[in-house]
């Protein structure tokens, strides 16, 4: 793990790079994020016995229904890929200033492309996108092949084409959560689609729409890998 030390000196790194709070302008931009090293983690120590089992956590965090997202991010280098992956763990969390907020894995493949972007646009998926959100999840494949999508206005990230809602973002900060990453957004801008049809809801394992209609789904949409 990154220790006091390194926790120390990026903080630091970071005031260096936005200046001192005193001397600041009213309106800075914030400079992308320097993707984590990859720690080895461990939930307890090899003498210890959890108190619950992650399957057992799952089990009965699932029980609390959620909305999903496709959190995704421009191409970095000419030729390179735009980034993207499907997420559960998103939220509003502030209104002045406007912020939004979501959780990735710290092993994840995709978050180190979207900290160096430093932006990210939220696509909030209707009822009908299971499928598209389930190809979001997978790992080590071309996630936007045959998928429609144009760049949001600020941030040029992929705006999906058909989701309910969307919110670019420039990253504000990155905070650590056990084995996640806390990501938080400022928002540039955002709207919603032309059809305000039914959500895409995640409960119990399954996809499920308001209706009570229900799809089966291989494995939860939110990936600590991808």
């Amino acid at each position: 793990m990154l220790g006091q030390a390194g926790m120390a000196a990026a903080a630091v790194r970071y005031l260096r790079s936005v200046g001192s709070p005193t001397t600041a302008p009213a309106v800075m931009v914030t400079p992308p994020v320097e993707a984590l090293p990859r720690p080895a983690l461990r939930a307890v120590g090899e003498d210890e016995r959890a108190p619950v089992s992650p399957a057992e956590f799952r089990r009965v965090l699932g029980n609390f229904a959620t909305g999903v997202t496709v959190i995704t991010a421009p191409a970095g280098e000419a030729g390179t890929a735009p980034a993207g992956f499907a997420c559960q763990s998103f939220s509003a969390l502030s209104l002045e200033p406007p912020l939004v907020v979501f959780m990735v894995g710290r092993t994840s493949r995709t978050w180190p492309l979207i900290a160096r972007a430093g932006v990210f646009c939220v696509n909030v998926l209707s009822a009908g996108q299971g499928e598209l959100c389930r190809s979001f999840a997978r790992s080590g494949a071309d996630k936007f092949a045959g998928v429609a999508y144009d760049e949001s206005p600020v941030s040029g990230s992929p705006r999906l084409a058909g989701a309910s809602a969307w919110v670019d973002c420039t990253i504000q900060a990155v905070h650590t959560g056990g084995d996640h990453l806390i990501v938080v957004g400022r928002v540039d801008a955002l709207g919603a689609g032309e059809d305000e049809g039914a959500p895409l809801l995640f409960h119990r394992g399954r996809f499920t729409r308001p209706e009570g209609e229900q799809d089966a789904v291989r494995r939860p949409p939110t990936s600590t890998t991808t």
